[in-house]
């Protein structure tokens, strides 16, 4: 007699549902965490000399956005239309950590030149691609189903 063969469980896969709320709940904190980044980015493009506090204020909303981009990544997304969404939320919020680098490189350059500092006094915070995190939350929130 031939031993049967061990059947593993087959993993459940979250629901689209719960799909939806997880994402959600990263999305909320990324939105969330997007007031502070926007204004560490625009202390970096005010006239005069930039305070030092500047950098850390920005280094701490990079190490809160890179984390909670890592969490996104995480997701046990199936879904392909949330997964679509996810990867959108990943490169929205890789743009915000983008920024806030090169608002720091640009505001504490050993040697700013008027070309760099033209462009550090040019920065007002994160634009559009901040509008466009809140949008897809937004729309993603609606197609949620009620309680």
């Amino acid at each position: 007699m031939r031993p049967r063969p061990r059947r593993h469980p087959v993993p459940v896969r979250p629901s689209r549902p719960d799909q939806l709320r997880a994402l959600l709940a990263v999305l909320d904190e990324a939105v969330a965490a997007q007031g502070p980044a926007d204004e560490a980015v625009a202390a970096c493009g005010e006239p005069g000399p930039v305070p030092r506090g500047t950098a850390r204020d920005c280094g701490l909303q990079s190490i809160g956005l890179h984390r909670l981009r890592a969490r996104l990544q995480d997701l046990a997304t199936t879904d392909p239309d949330l997964l679509a969404a996810q990867a959108r939320a990943a490169r929205l919020l890789a743009y915000d950590l983008w920024m806030l680098r090169a608002s720091m490189n640009l505001a504490f350059a050993d040697r700013p030149v008027a070309r760099t500092e033209a462009a550090r006094l040019g920065l007002n915070g994160l634009g559009r691609p901040a509008d466009d995190l809140r949008r897809l939350r937004d729309t993603l929130r609606a197609e949620l189903p009620e309680a």
